[in-house]
């Protein structure tokens, strides 16, 4: 399962269907659930708290999918540290 990482926490991933979720503050993942009628992100049958899954029309637009990611990263690094 492919992931990217920081701070100790995983902030994007791809599921074994080849779909991409990203995790965000509520605020932001609301936005997104409610204008690009996105869904909770599952990966191995299980709803990952805190992602959204990227939908199709979302991916077509990669500088605005890079300024979500980027607000992903930063999200986690706003998290207190894993050890």
């Amino acid at each position: 399962m492919p992931y990217t990482s920081a701070n100790g926490y995983m902030f994007s991933q791809l599921n074994k269907k080849g779909q991409i979720g990203i995790r965000l503050p509520k605020k932001t993942r609301k936005k997104l659930l409610d204008e690009y009628n996105a869904s909770e992100y599952k990966s191995y049958g299980s709803v990952m708290k805190d992602y959204v899954l990227i939908p199709e029309k979302l991916l077509a637009n990669l500088e605005l999918l890079s300024e979500y990611l980027n607000e992903s990263y930063n999200y986690v690094m706003s998290l207190k540290p894993k050890k």
